[in-house]
């Protein structure tokens, strides 16, 4: 869930990122292609706890230039993520799916479910608390590394790959230490309000509107009835295809 609306958080997380930057697209490059529903390897998604990342906040694409990210916050769901997962296997399109850890725990066989179609995962906290980046150091750390071990636990084994603060209430500390467990911060440039549910059109229109502001794409699969969320993606996937961009993950 988004605490700023638009990119009003945006600005300010750049501002707190040390004036360093979003770091380029690298050179790996994942381009989806329509229809292919072929499970990933485990290995794929596994960064090793001992493997540092970037703390810098990532909002590039490895897709490149003309690549989308698309990110789903909050669940998992037992209604909504499979029909989240039905819509980005018909367009052949892999995700982000940034977890809150007790929703994690609660359902094991939707995180295996969204490790086996080749998804990434990203931790989104124990409690989503979007007044975070005021807390201790300590309440911080139990927020992103107890939800990194129920998410771990519930995958079956397989670790987030991102970091992303409940409503970009990053701090340094938090950044730091996410990235020194493999776990990219993760940003966002267009918010779909998707969690407003103001209607699929609204949705459809916003995230259309504000394309231009970068690659990565928030959307919701949990916290109330995400239909809306559904038949937006629906629309939106073949949309981006026919605009001709790609698809990939967040630079990591």
């Amino acid at each position: 869930m988004a605490r700023h609306a638009g990119r009003g958080w945006y600005g300010r997380v750049i501002g707190a990122a040390i004036g360093v930057t979003a770091v380029a697209a690298g050179a790996s490059v994942w381009t989806a292609q329509a229809g292919q529903n072929t499970p990933a390897a485990p290995a794929h998604h596994t960064a090793p706890k001992t493997v540092a990342v970037s703390p810098v906040i990532a909002h590039s694409s490895d897709g490149g230039a003309h690549a989308v990210n698309i990110t789903i916050d909050d669940g998992p769901d037992p209604t909504w993520t499979p029909q989240v997962l039905q819509v980005l296997r018909e367009n052949g399109v892999k995700a982000t799916f940034c977890m809150i850890g007790p929703e994690a725990q609660a359902h094991p066989d939707v995180v295996k479910q969204v490790v086996a179609a080749g998804h990434r995962l990203c931790d989104h906290t124990v409690s989503h608390d979007t007044a975070m980046d005021h807390k201790s150091e300590s309440y911080q750390s139990q927020q992103i590394l107890d939800a990194e071990r129920q998410i771990t636990e519930a995958s079956g084994g397989v670790r987030p790959m991102y970091y992303r603060a409940p409503g970009g209430a990053f701090t340094p500390y938090s950044r730091k230490l996410a990235a020194s467990h493999g776990m990219r911060p993760l940003g966002w440039n267009v918010d779909s309000k998707d969690f407003e549910r103001p209607g699929t059109d609204a949705i459809v229109a916003t995230v259309r509107s504000e394309l231009a502001n970068g690659p990565t794409l928030l959307f919701h699969d949990a916290g109330g009835d995400r239909s809306q969320t559904v038949a937006a993606l629906r629309t939106l996937l073949p949309w981006l295809k026919q605009q001709g961009y790609g698809f990939g993950y967040p630079v990591r």
